[in-house]
């Protein structure tokens, strides 16, 4: 994976800094923003640069897309809590949109995602190169881990069939609620983890294996959207041109997504 040096980390941060002084908001603004998944490493490196050049105050939550866990964006919508911008999965970004949650036609697409593989590190890798290939492996391993959010459903409910071992796989497939899957593989919970590449490459007790082959894989759009009834609505419009802009772009791909910008 590319790795900026200094001295073009330095001209990264610049180029934001002249951004957000041109398009910059004209008081202190507080952002509620919730997010989920695959773009929550690149969220989390992007928001103190943020915060730091422009003065705004981010507020962060975290849960699963899709789900009925207390934590999952679903469930926070449910009780009622206040966010100003959400940033999720395209699926389940466009089921909030049509149960009215969200404001329509501010959807704002941010990077591309896809369905990554690991194993506790020093266990043998599994082959993944072909779709034989990883069919053999999931038949082949004792344990399973997939995510409960979008990657998880795409398993479940699609590949697994697709392959023919769905039936084999309601016994050594898990789906992992309120937790990353990279955690219970790292633990020897399972034998193989399957979730978002960006959401597996930070842990140091895995060895990553790779992506899903092309013709299984699902690449998933993570994108931000205004909630409705939201009153720092322009702040939050700022947030996401910075979150979109090229000048972000490298760090965003560090994470192991595909930023939807270039880099200038």
């Amino acid at each position: 994976m590319h790795v900026l040096q200094p001295f073009n980390r330095r001209l990264v941060f610049l180029g934001m800094v002249l951004w957000l002084l041109v398009g910059s908001l004209t008081h202190a603004a507080e952002i509620r923003v919730i997010t989920s998944g695959a773009f929550t490493e690149a969220y989390k490196k992007l928001v103190p640069i943020y915060a730091q050049a422009t003065g705004h105050t981010v507020f962060s939550s975290y849960g699963a897309s899709i789900g009925n866990a207390p934590d999952s964006i679903p469930s926070r919508f449910a009780r009622g809590e206040k966010f100003d911008l959400i940033i999720l999965s395209e699926g389940g970004l466009e089921a909030l949109m049509k149960e009215g949650k969200l404001v329509s036609g501010s959807r704002v697409d941010l990077a591309r995602s896809q369905i990554g593989v690991a194993v506790r590190k020093g266990t043998p890798k599994p082959d993944i190169s072909s779709v034989e290939a990883l069919k053999q492996s999931l038949l082949n391993a004792k344990s399973v881990a997939y995510s409960a959010s979008a990657s998880g459903t795409y398993l479940s409910t699609e590949l697994f069939p697709k392959l023919g071992i769905a039936e084999q796989m309601k016994v050594t497939a898990k789906k992992i609620m309120s937790e990353r899957v990279g955690a219970v593989v790292a633990r020897g919970d399972a034998e193989l983890g399957f979730q978002q590449v960006s959401e597996l490459i930070y842990f140091k007790e895995l060895d990553f294996v790779g992506t899903l082959p092309e013709s299984v894989q699902q690449t998933i759009f993570f994108s931000s959207a205004l909630v409705q009834g939201s009153s720092q609505a322009e702040a939050a419009r700022h947030f996401v041109r910075f979150l979109a802009s090229p000048s972000v772009a490298e760090i965003v791909r560090e994470t192991g997504l595909d930023p939807m910008a270039t880099r200038p």
